[in-house]
């Protein structure tokens, strides 16, 4: 990846859905799509540069494709990385 916009290419988008926001209000951690090939130290140098906060733990997982089925045609949905990013006490992002 180019040094230069290597933090826009890094975080992707985040990830809000209920579970995602409990883990916001009680655990501060918060999580994004990354890139395919980023790595912990990459997430966390790009969330600090990018949100102007400091990092505590960064915990990567890969998140499988779900099997969809439109009457008799099937596929499978894009399997993609995130990241769950959790933030020093008393930091936050706006993310809404």
């Amino acid at each position: 990846m180019n040094v230069i916009n290597a933090r826009f290419k890094i975080l992707q988008r985040p990830i809000l859905t209920e579970k995602t926001t409990r883990g916001i209000e009680y655990q501060n951690a918060y999580v994004f799509q990354i890139h395919p090939s980023a790595n912990k130290i990459q997430v966390k140098q790009a969330v600090e540069e990018s949100f102007d906060v400091k990092v505590v733990k960064v915990n990567t997982r890969w998140k499988r494709g779900k099997y969809k089925r439109i009457g008799r045609s099937q596929g499978r949905t894009n399997a993609f990385k995130e990241a769950v990013v959790t933030l020093r006490k008393g930091e936050k992002i706006d993310v809404y």
